[in-house]
């Protein structure tokens, strides 16, 4: 049966002045089992506890996060306040990404309802990213000798500058990312692989630019792990997206992403990325459609 990691402490804190819907940490699950998507059974709680190797990340960072003492131009750049419960909080979203990713290895395909903090360097947090849970749980796989060779599909619509930087000298992890152009972040360092979308991109020019992509990628890559970073900030009714995805659109292109990964029979964890739709409904509808993508094609397929 797969995984799905979900814990209550996704869901706070979240800042006062923070405006994005992250109420969809906490309503998605519900929506998934009324939907009949997925059961109860399917779900587990990660652990909150620090058990796992986050040495990708630089020790000093490290020691400053754990113990409080970001200072206050990283405290803004982080995009929260600090307190132990958000430390509790994000080493949960770490733990679990490394916990599906585990169980995706016998199940073939895992989900993180939390998880893709890609912003967060290996030195510093940056847009409400602390741990890199994508980087971390790769090097766990790596260094447990569970994975030989991982591809970080990135295709929320903010590039994974973070997951660019920390794994910028690890040969056995491939990153692409492929997102919008003019976004944020400003400067974004390099992926083994970036595709920067115009303004407005549609559908049709979306997907085409994703298939030629990624089938060339898998071709030369031959991973025999993937971490799917599935934002559905790509949707045109998204307030900070700039692209022009319909919800048709972004479920072809999760349907496309499980596709490749069964094609190569290669184990897959997802974590949902970026929403900010002003409707939560189209939130929770995207989001939905790559559960019921990832499970055609492993469960069902």
């Amino acid at each position: 049966m797969f995984k799905i990691a979900f814990h209550p402490i996704y869901v706070h804190p979240v800042p006062e002045n923070h405006r994005f819907p992250m109420e969809k940490y906490e309503l998605l699950p519900m929506q998934l089992i009324h939907e009949g998507i997925v059961e109860d059974s399917n779900f587990f709680e990660p652990t909150t506890e620090h058990i796992y190797d986050y040495s990708i990340h630089n020790h000093s960072y490290l020691e400053k996060l754990f113990n409080g003492k970001l200072t206050k131009k990283e405290e803004r750049a982080s995009g929260f306040k600090q307190d132990k419960l958000l430390i509790s909080r994000e080493i949960c979203i770490t733990n679990g990404t490394i916990e599906a990713s585990v169980n995706a290895l016998k199940d073939g395909i895992s989900y993180n309802i939390a998880g893709g903090t890609h912003h967060a360097f290996s030195n510093k947090p940056e847009g409400f990213c602390l741990l890199n849970d994508q980087a971390i749980a790769s090097m766990y796989l790596l260094n447990n000798k569970l994975a030989s060779k991982i591809l970080i599909i990135d295709l929320d619509v903010h590039q994974g500058n973070g997951t660019a930087e920390i794994l910028s000298n690890e040969p056995r992890v491939y990153t692409f990312s492929m997102h919008g152009e003019k976004n944020y972040p400003l400067n974004k360092p390099s992926s083994d692989l970036d595709i920067a979308i115009p303004d407005l991109t549609n559908d049709d020019e979306y997907l085409d630019i994703l298939q030629k992509n990624l089938i060339q990628i898998f071709e030369n890559v031959q991973p025999d792990f993937v971490f799917y970073q599935s934002g559905v900030d790509v949707l045109k009714s998204d307030k900070l997206g700039r692209l022009s995805l319909t919800l048709n659109g972004c479920r072809q292109r999760d349907e496309f992403v499980y596709s490749m990964c069964r094609t190569y029979s290669v184990p897959v964890t997802t974590t949902m990325g970026g929403g900010y739709s002003k409707d939560i409904k189209i939130i929770l509808d995207a989001h939905c459609n790559t559960f019921k993508s990832g499970i055609s094609k492993y469960i069902e397929g």
